[in-house]
């Protein structure tokens, strides 16, 4: 659920209650619109009340499949068409001529609570045999005979904060699942999405620690946050985020949140704002591309399949040969673009290379990047590494303050690498990547080696004592 909502191409719907043995049937999202008015309002009524309640039914179908109501449960379907649970759908049946149209209208419409971004849970019931919260369907009518219109009657029961949204884009809608496990190491929106999820799950469950930074960045806060929420709720607690544990946290999200009922809390809009670049190719520039080099530039001493790239930021003729030689030699398409299976094979390679290498400080040596991006809140061996090379360049350098040798990244570390970063010309934002800690690690290097005396070398002073 990491974008705005869009409109499914196609929806399935179980036909019976969610655990009944009942057959599932895939339908354009166009024709159950239309086959849900024609099952469950009259095409006779005032054509208002028929837009409010058509309304009403695209909202409710759209709060299912942008929640992955059913789908985060384990079920192969969107929604059933059970009026005890959902709404109604009748199998094969013939749309009333006025209501195909009106749904070829509105089906890229829905309505939501203002200031949130997901379809609003438009609860709703008949009005004479069922009483609810939600809209009356017969009470619409009343409405519309006195003059309301589509808008007025859905305020009048939804209240006055509602939007129509219309002209939605139509797309698939894909899992929303990662298809590549989010371990330590792993960053991008799906992290960033996670790391939200959980921290709102722990006002709930106060034994689930809170994430210092919600960043996109799978550190060892967001590890200990996953494992906590995994024995909570009875899942294997070994801190990766596979299928079982990403739909367990949408299920345990949607419920503190309420998404599936009137009185939602809702979702906001920067709750889903992307951070982080997709896909690699020809021409991009930035970051990413720098630290794909740094990667590639890693793995080429290992692969001789693989040439070697220089690191300036610029995917061009040079690192997309790099990645296509990356690719076959890992099995994947060979086209020069990176997309997240490119990336996840030149990234694990390279993480498997440095793990095998002992991470102690050795006076003189500089071990390459670890792998795992640090930041405040991380705590392992690297960060003390990190904070053993910043010591030496702050004795050299005022601008950069010294740091307690705790493996913790905290705000004197991060106020630290800051510093580095500026005097190295980087973007000063706290993050250690390949980047960052080749330009730590260049400066330790220098400082340490060009400070050493070689044999038989003048030391630049008088030696006393003769």
């Amino acid at each position: 659920m990491p974008n705005l909502p869009t409109i499914p191409e196609y929806i399935t719907v179980h036909l019976g209650d969610p655990d009944s043995g009942a057959p599932n049937v895939t339908l354009p999202f166009i024709d159950y619109v239309s086959n849900v008015a024609s099952s469950e309002i009259y095409p006779l009524w005032n054509e208002n009340a028929i837009r409010a309640n058509m309304y009403a039914q695209i909202s409710f179908a759209l709060n299912r499949i942008y929640t992955e109501f059913y789908r985060s449960r384990g079920y192969d379907f969107d929604i059933t068409n059970s009026t005890v649970y959902d709404q109604s759908f009748v199998n094969g049946r013939n749309s009333f001529e006025n209501i195909e149209r009106i749904a070829a209208e509105i089906f890229n419409s829905y309505i939501r609570r203002r200031g949130n971004i997901e379809p609003l849970f438009a609860a709703y019931c008949d009005g004479v045999k069922v009483e609810c919260n939600g809209l009356s369907q017969w009470g619409s009518t009343a409405l519309a005979e006195q003059g309301y219109t589509p808008y007025e009657i859905l305020k009048y029961y939804y209240g006055d904060d509602i939007d129509i949204i219309s002209d939605v884009s139509v797309d698939g809608a894909d899992p929303s699942a990662p298809r590549i496990p989010l371990s330590v190491g792993s960053s991008g929106d799906d992290v960033r999405t996670l790391q939200l999820r959980l921290n709102r799950i722990s006002d709930n469950y106060p034994s689930i620690p809170k994430i210092v930074a919600v960043d996109g960045i799978f550190a060892e806060d967001t590890q200990a946050a996953v494992t906590r929420f995994q024995e909570v709720f009875g899942l294997n607690p070994d801190g990766v985020v596979g299928r079982a544990t990403w739909y367990t946290v949408l299920r345990i999200y949607n419920a503190v949140k309420r998404l599936n009922e009137l009185d939602s809390e809702g979702i906001r809009l920067e709750d889903i704002t992307k951070q982080y670049p997709g896909v690699l190719s020809l021409g991009s520039e930035g970051l990413g591309v720098s630290n794909l080099q740094y990667f590639l530039a890693y793995l080429s001493s290992f692969y001789s399949e693989i040439p070697n790239v220089a690191i300036d930021g610029i995917l061009g003729n040079q690192t997309r040969e790099s990645v296509i030689a990356a690719q076959k030699v890992f099995g994947l398409t060979p086209d020069g673009v990176v997309g997240e299976l490119t990336w996840s094979a030149i990234y694990n390679a390279y993480r498997g290379i440095v793990a095998t290498i002992p991470l102690q400080y050795i006076e003189g040596n500089v071990l390459p990047y670890p792998g795992i991006l640090l930041r405040i809140g991380s705590d392992n061996d690297s960060v003390l590494l990190l904070q053993q090379y910043i010591n030496v360049i702050a004795a050299v350098y005022p601008e950069v303050n010294s740091v307690e040798l705790t493996g913790y990244f905290g705000a004197q570390t991060d106020r630290a690498v800051k510093a580095v970063q500026t005097l190295s010309g980087l973007e000063p934002n706290g993050l250690v990547g390949a980047i960052t800690w080749s330009a730590i690690t260049s400066l330790y290097s220098d400082i340490v080696n060009g400070s050493r005396i070689n044999s038989g070398q003048f030391p630049g002073f008088e030696i006393g004592g003769v």
